[in-house]
């Protein structure tokens, strides 16, 4: 195996989710942030959570209600 081609290897990367959860991994990088984990997943939950990262949600919502007013 050739040296130096390879990422540095952290055995204690820290995983901070959005909900709150942390995890302790190993990974290439020393610290994440991810928005969803297995605590707050839908398919783990049963719950349904919506992400909106560029307000697609709101517009779509504002598209619909504009769309009632007319009928």
């Amino acid at each position: 195996m050739k040296e130096k081609t390879h990422p540095k290897y952290f055995e204690n990367a820290k995983i901070k989710c959005a909900c709150g959860a942390e995890y302790t991994i190993g990974s290439t990088k020393p610290y994440m942030e991810v928005e969803i984990c297995a605590k707050c997943h839908p398919v783990f939950t049963g719950k349904e959570k919506l992400i909106d990262t560029l307000g697609q949600i709101q517009k779509f919502k504002r598209r619909l209600e504009k769309a009632k007013k007319k009928k």
